[in-house]
C-alpha cells in the first residue's frame, strides 16, 4: 500500500468548505463524513479531512489557530504544468478562495502560486520541470536549472 496523507483542517462552515473543495475537483467520501467532518479525496493518496472546530478539538488540547491571522503550515500540491498551476489558482478564486496570498515563485524550472481556502488555509500549487528535477546527481536540480534561477 502506498503512503497516504490525511490533512486535517479546522473549518468554520462545513457545507461552505465542502462546496469549495468540490469545485476544485475533490470528491467527498461519505464513508468518512458526517455532520461534523468531511473526507475530501484529492487523489488516491491525498485526503483532506474538513473538521468543525468542536470535532478538531477532540484531537488536540492546543488552541485552534485562526488561519487568517496566523500560519502553522503551508500545504503544497504539484501540477503537471505551469498552465495547470494557473488554472488551479483561478479555480480556487472562482470557488470563493483568495488567490496569491504569498508571492508567485518563478525560477524557470519551477513555478508556484498559492491560494487561501475560505478558512484562510494556504495551499501552494507548484510545477517543476521533470528534466530539471532529474538533472542533479544529489537530487538537486541540474546546473542549468540552478543557473536559470
Amino acid at each position: 500500500m502506498p503512503m497516504m496523507i490525511f490533512v486535517n483542517l479546522p473549518i468554520a462552515d462545513l457545507a461552505r468548505s465542502v462546496a469549495f473543495y468540490e469545485r476544485l475537483g475533490a470528491v467527498k467520501n461519505p464513508q468518512f463524513s458526517d455532520e461534523t467532518a468531511a473526507c475530501m479525496v484529492l487523489s488516491e493518496t491525498i485526503f483532506v479531512m474538513l473538521l468543525t472546530h468542536p470535532k478538531f478539538a477532540q484531537f488536540t488540547t492546543k488552541a485552534i489557530a485562526d488561519a487568517r491571522s496566523t500560519a502553522q503550515v503551508l500545504l503544497c500540491i504539484s501540477c503537471e504544468s505551469r498552465e495547470a498551476v494557473d488554472r488551479a489558482v483561478e479555480a480556487a478564486s472562482a470557488a470563493g478562495g483568495s488567490r496569491d496570498p504569498t508571492p508567485t515563485q518563478d525560477f524557470g524550472f519551477m513555478y508556484g502560486r498559492s491560494y487561501e481556502d475560505p478558512d484562510g488555509h494556504i495551499w501552494e500549487v507548484m510545477w517543476m520541470d521533470p528534466a530539471a528535477a532529474a538533472g542533479g546527481t544529489d537530487g538537486s536540480p541540474g546546473a542549468g536549472a540552478v543557473a536559470a534561477a
